[in-house]
């Protein structure tokens, strides 16, 4: 008796793979069509503010898309109409003394509940994220009476107050969270060679939490940048007004000059824009810090 044995076909690797990198091209073809598309919806607001700003003011809501002509007047009359420099000087000043101070405290203030130890310091850290559930409405009565009190009222100054006072719970909560990613024995290390504690947060500790500081800071300015409430109900003096109030009053009641307001704004996300490029390496950076376990 004879038995026959016939050779099954090995199953091959390669197959799999080929077919793998075969469909690789229309995955990413596919991928970047997706996230064109996404790009393209996300911009249209900006591209479309830019496009408006660049239209006479009778080519608005007749014209199609593109401008059927350029026209820069919209920004001669927002620069000679508005004062706009000095509004625009007025928001620069608010915006970075406020980052500076929330950075400041923040850090500190991160530092001191990641790494250190002391009595009710859950208790205190629990009460200082209670203020972030507070709706900035409701405190705007109270804060203003503070500030009448204080004599800042119609002040910068007491602006700068608000901003610093509603923003560095949140930012103290991102630089803690940045803190506890750093290994204790750093500091101490640093300790033990004799550096005071000062020392330890500000050559050892501090320059390593760059994309901490990085996101603090653009989200500060973002945030600073663009408020109108409180500068709104707080500044009465048309010549400290920041940008957005004055920016808000080209809106008219029954008609709006369309190419005026669109210029306005378009300016006056200049600085943001470059504030986000400038830091958005650190940024990224310190968005994803913590995505990849080692």
């Amino acid at each position: 008796m004879s038995t026959s044995v016939q050779a099954r076909p090995r199953p091959t690797t390669a197959e799999p793979g080929a077919a793998r990198r075969r469909k690789r091209p229309v995955a990413r073809l596919v991928t970047a069509v997706v996230l064109g598309v996404v790009c393209v919806v996300i911009a249209f607001p900006l591209i479309w503010m830019v496009l408006t700003s660049l239209r006479p003011s009778n080519d608005v809501f007749t014209g199609g898309l593109w401008p059927k002509h350029v026209s820069f007047d919209a920004y001669r009359e927002v620069w000679s109409s508005t004062d706009f420099p000095s509004h625009f000087l007025a928001s620069l000043w608010i915006t970075v003394a406020t980052v500076v101070l929330v950075l400041l405290f923040a850090s500190l203030s991160g530092y001191a509940f990641a790494q250190l130890s002391f009595p009710f310091k859950n208790v205190i850290y629990l009460l200082l994220l209670t203020t972030l559930m507070m709706p900035a409405t409701a405190l705007i009565l109270p804060l203003y009476l503070q500030l009448k009190k204080f004599g800042l009222l119609d002040s910068q100054l007491g602006l700068v107050v608000l901003y610093v006072s509603g923003s560095a719970p949140f930012a103290m909560f991102l630089m803690r969270a940045f803190f506890e990613t750093l290994p204790r024995e750093l500091a101490q290390a640093a300790r033990i060679d004799g550096a005071s504690e000062f020392q330890v947060f500000w050559r050892v500790i501090l320059p390593l939490t760059r994309p901490g500081l990085a996101t603090v800071t653009i989200f500060q300015f973002l945030a600073t940048w663009n408020e109108f409430l409180y500068a709104n109900t707080v500044l009465r003096d048309p010549g400290k007004l920041t940008l957005q109030p004055v920016l808000f009053a080209i809106v008219g009641q029954y008609s709006t000059n369309w190419p005026v307001l669109t210029a306005g704004l378009v300016m006056s996300v200049v600085p943001v824009i470059a504030v986000y490029v400038w830091m958005q390496r650190q940024f990224v950076a310190g968005m994803t810090l913590g995505a990849v376990k080692n």
